[in-house]
């Protein structure tokens, strides 16, 4: 008796579920389909976008370093190994410096509190404290994230570490 209540019940459930299309001249057709409104929303949403990107390109800017790589060369362990990065405006906007995240945690950045305006510089101080054991060649990375296209640059540290 259970056995067919629950398979009565999923007939009818199966006889829902497939009326929920509506059907013309045998076709099937989608209650989804675009009407004028829809058109209307669809262009509506086109030109704010729009607007969004006008208003991000007028934003954004570019920069550029006076390197990409710092090559410390032969270093010891457990040494702190200053340098820094020069950073320039390039572009027509002032340059937002978010932030910059280094792959190591030996490895530490500082970047530039305020806003670099157009035709300027400033510098992005690094330190690299190698730790002991930490021998050999050493490649680390330094990611800045500013208001620019593309977002992010890398930038690249290199050593050569060898025992104290």
């Amino acid at each position: 008796m259970k056995y067919l209540f629950i398979v009565s019940l999923s007939v009818l459930g199966l006889a829902a579920c497939s009326e929920s299309n509506e059907a013309k001249g045998g076709e099937v057709v989608s209650t989804l389909a675009a009407d004028g409104n829809n058109e209307a929303e669809i262009q509506k949403s086109l030109k704010e976008i729009e607007a969004e990107e006008k208003e991000h390109a007028a934003s954004t800017t570019t920069m550029s370093f006076d390197k990409t790589t710092i090559d410390f060369g032969k270093i010891k362990e457990d040494s702190e190994n200053k340098a820094s990065f020069v950073v320039t405006n390039t572009g027509k906007s002032p340059l937002i410096i978010k932030k910059v995240d280094v792959s190591c945690g030996c490895t530490t950045a500082q970047k530039p509190e305020k806003p670099i305006l157009p035709g300027k510089s400033d510098k992005i101080e690094i330190v690299f404290h190698p730790k002991i054991g930490q021998l050999d060649d050493q490649q680390k990375t330094v990611s800045v994230t500013a208001n620019t296209d593309p977002e992010v640059e890398v930038l690249n540290i290199k050593a050569f570490v060898t025992k104290k």
